[in-house]
């Protein structure tokens, strides 16, 4: 989160109305584990991919 290279700031500097996201899964553990927790995320990001233009703009986006 430090720096001037770091994501966040880029995030902050970069960012427009009509940039994309950027989509992090909340627990890679989980993901990698669970399949109940992998099909949630799956449908979490297909949401976000059909209304990609309900989320120009956001900054971050953490699933599920």
């Amino acid at each position: 989160m430090k720096g001037k290279d770091s994501l966040e700031e880029v995030m902050r500097e970069e960012n427009t109305p009509t940039s994309l996201p950027i989509v992090t899964i909340a627990n890679i553990d989980r993901l990698l584990a669970e399949p109940d927790y992998k099909e949630r995320c799956v449908n979490r990001l297909v949401n976000i991919v059909v209304d990609i233009e309900d989320y120009q703009g956001a900054r971050r986006i953490f699933i599920p």
